[in-house]
């Protein structure tokens, strides 16, 4: 407002309030309140997360995926020295007297009457582990669609056997016949309670014409999920000539059909592609296309009847493929992934061989025609020395280094080809292939 009457303006006084400075203990109070009420915070946001996070993966389905998902299969190692070691342990023990007692044994078997009764008991035994591991035995359906002459709609479905060998959180897997899913527009598995849910390829390997098929556990009740029964993985190494097997699947052509025998012969090193394998003759009945699955006594499975390594007119029996020599490729299958596939069939050179002038290494009878160790330029008769700068003394040695490649993966490998005067080393890319 003007001014009026001449007055000047005047000043009036203006107070503020000032806080008094902190002390220092003050100031040492407030950040270590500052920090103890941060630390607590913490504290309390982890107790409430590690809680919390169990419930909520349950009620809202979440899982990790890494541990929901991944399967491993640990490899078998073949038979040591260990009864010769044990054998020199034993030796140098003081001897005792063991004679009265296989006297003894002898002498009661000998005596001793065999009954029905008993023979009845051996089976009853057998029977319950067929009885169980039965439970863990599926039938796949391989169905196809296709139009008959008046385009009329036409489903055709194949019957094959399948056993469970690995279950997830999410899921589980069934080892088949690869022809089971080989022209299959959809594939249905049936339980032996016949519940039906529908299953999908994981991976299939056409080497060894098996595959392996999955089913997602959320298409089954829990109560049905906590009956899957899973078929347990056995030691083939060790099983011996005169063993009693069980054949369960299709042995009879009939899925769910059981039979029992006796493996009447063990083949050692048999050369298998990318590798060896052992081979069981046995007397059981079996249908190699239906998928027949070979189990011990354990109720473990030791391996499957494959026409793979039959000799036409050589051998009227069964021809059991191992599964411990199979393990590498097989977790590679249930995780989805293709095996891998170097092409060629071969067997160590041995001393007498190397006496004779071979260098050592894998000695190549065979390359499977179109594989990539036959684009690359291998040919029989050539010796793998190396593979990626890695010695292949022995054809373990030699699957070991393949099983752990991948299709696609471009590695060098280094072989010896006799020349006209000595042999000679020559270097060639080789491609990976997925079998």
């Amino acid at each position: 407002m003007p001014e009026k009457n001449g007055d000047k303006p005047h000043r009036f006084i203006n107070e503020k309030i000032v806080r008094q400075p902190l002390s220092k203990r003050q100031i040492a109070r407030r950040i270590f309140l500052t920090a103890f009420c941060g630390i607590l915070f913490g504290v309390l946001a982890a107790v409430c997360f590690v809680v919390s996070k169990p419930l909520a993966e349950r009620y809202l389905g979440q899982e990790t995926p890494e541990e929901s998902s991944q399967i491993t299969i640990p490899k078998d190692e073949p038979e040591t020295s260990t009864t010769a070691v044990e054998t020199t342990a034993a030796s140098s023990q003081p001897v005792q007297e063991t004679e009265p007692i296989s006297q003894i044994v002898k002498s009661e078997m000998e005596n001793y009457q065999y009954t029905v009764d008993d023979l009845n008991t051996m089976y009853a035994s057998l029977r319950s582990v067929a009885t169980e591991v039965g439970k863990g035995v599926v039938a796949v359906h391989s169905i196809q669609h296709q139009v008959d002459w008046f385009d009329n709609p036409i489903e055709t479905t194949g019957q094959y056997a399948g056993v469970l060998i690995a279950k997830t959180k999410a899921e589980a897997l069934i080892l088949t016949p690869e022809e089971a899913i080989e022209a299959a527009d959809s594939i249905e598995v049936v339980f032996q309670d016949g519940t039906v849910v529908p299953g999908k390829i994981k991976q299939r390997d056409t080497v060894a014409n098996m595959a392996v098929v999955s089913i997602e556990l959320s298409t089954l009740t829990n109560d049905q999920t906590k009956k899957l029964t899973q078929v347990e993985l056995g030691n083939s190494y060790s099983v011996k000539q005169g063993d009693m097997v069980i054949a369960v699947g299709g042995p009879a052509g009939i899925v769910h059909s059981t039979d029992y025998g006796f493996v009447s012969y063990v083949v050692k090193s048999v050369q298998a592609v990318d590798g060896i394998s052992r081979v069981f003759y046995s007397d059981v009945q079996s249908n190699s296309g239906m998928g027949t699955f070979i189990l011990n006594t354990n109720g473990q499975l030791i391996g499957w009847v494959t026409d793979k390594y039959d000799r036409e007119g050589e051998c009227n029996m069964t021809t059991i493929a191992s599964i411990s020599d199979y393990k590498g490729v097989l977790q590679n299958l249930s995780n989805g992934f293709a095996a891998p596939y170097f092409g060629i069939r071969g067997q160590e050179v041995n001393s007498a061989m190397e006496e004779s002038g071979l260098p050592q290494g894998i000695y190549v009878t065979d390359c499977i025609a179109d594989s990539p160790a036959y684009n690359a330029g291998i040919q029989p008769g050539d010796i793998i020395t190396w593979i990626n700068g890695s010695k292949t003394n022995t054809m373990k040695d030699f699957q070991n280094q393949v099983e752990s490649l991948k299709p696609g993966d471009k590695v060098n490998v280094a072989v010896q080809r006799n020349g006209k005067d000595s042999y000679k080393e020559i270097e060639y890319p080789v491609t990976i292939g997925a079998r």
